[in-house]
């Protein structure tokens, strides 16, 4: 079976993130990138699988321009086959990353694909569930662990009320949540035998999938300042100040 693992390319979540002078972005020159936490877990997810013997092949794959490589490249390191980069500039919103990631699939036919929940730059949570959709197969959200069992898959998710477990026959789309595994250390000699592992670049319009956003983003503004705490020496006084605030 072929797995392929979704990477997106985001700012380090060790940085302070800063809006740029107009207002309509974030300040990216400079600071340092990653892979989003999530899909690290999906890759590492889809290697522990393979090393179970129950995948014989899995394809790193990102949507995003050249600097993406690196997180390929990372993927490639922590023990990725090979990587796919679908080259496209400007605003990947959800629904075209669906697209363009459903255009591969029906070229490559994996019988599975392991994406995060969400990505931390803008933590939209719909990638996978509208891929899913649009590739008409069924798809397990929040997974904390998943089980192979030749054509299906046993995923127990994480639900509000706790967890849930669901059987799903394969291929399917599988998003994880941070129970799932530990990423695994990548070494310096993996990171030198990544570099020639093969990474084919494809251009966006080349898959003929409508990418373009329909919807943006007008302003970014930064979050209020917060307010100095107070230390309060009773109940009553913690009532009275609560009150003050207009909060109870």
């Amino acid at each position: 079976m072929k797995i392929i693992a979704c990477v997106k390319r985001v700012i380090d979540y060790n940085v302070r993130v800063q809006i740029n002078r107009d207002g309509d972005g974030v300040v990216t020159d400079g600071v340092k990138m990653s892979m989003n936490p999530f899909d690290e877990i999906a890759v590492e997810e889809g290697l522990r699988l393979k090393e179970k013997g129950v995948a014989d092949e899995l394809i790193a794959v990102s949507i995003g321009g050249s600097d993406s490589q690196q997180q390929l490249r990372t993927a490639l390191a922590m023990g990725a086959d090979r990587a796919i980069l679908i080259e496209q500039t400007g605003p990947i919103v959800p629904l075209g990353a669906a697209k363009l990631l459903l255009k591969l699939i029906e070229k490559e036919q994996p019988g599975l694909v392991i994406l995060g929940k969400q990505a931390i730059d803008d933590d939209r949570n719909q990638t996978g569930q509208m891929l899913a959709t649009l590739w008409g197969r069924p798809q397990a959200t929040f997974a904390s662990e998943v089980v192979v069992n030749g054509d299906s898959a046993t995923v127990t998710r994480e639900v509000d009320a706790g967890m849930e477990t669901i059987d799903i026959d394969l291929p399917a789309v599988v998003t994880t949540d941070l129970r799932l595994n530990e990423p695994r250390f990548v070494k310096m000699p993996d990171i030198m035998k990544a570099k020639k592992k093969p990474l084919e670049t494809v251009a966006a319009d080349s898959l003929g999938a409508d990418a373009a956003p329909a919807v943006g983003t007008s302003d970014y503004s930064p979050p209020p300042t917060r307010e100095a705490g107070v230390i309060v020496d009773s109940v009553d006084a913690l009532v009275d100040a609560l009150k003050a605030k207009g909060l109870v």
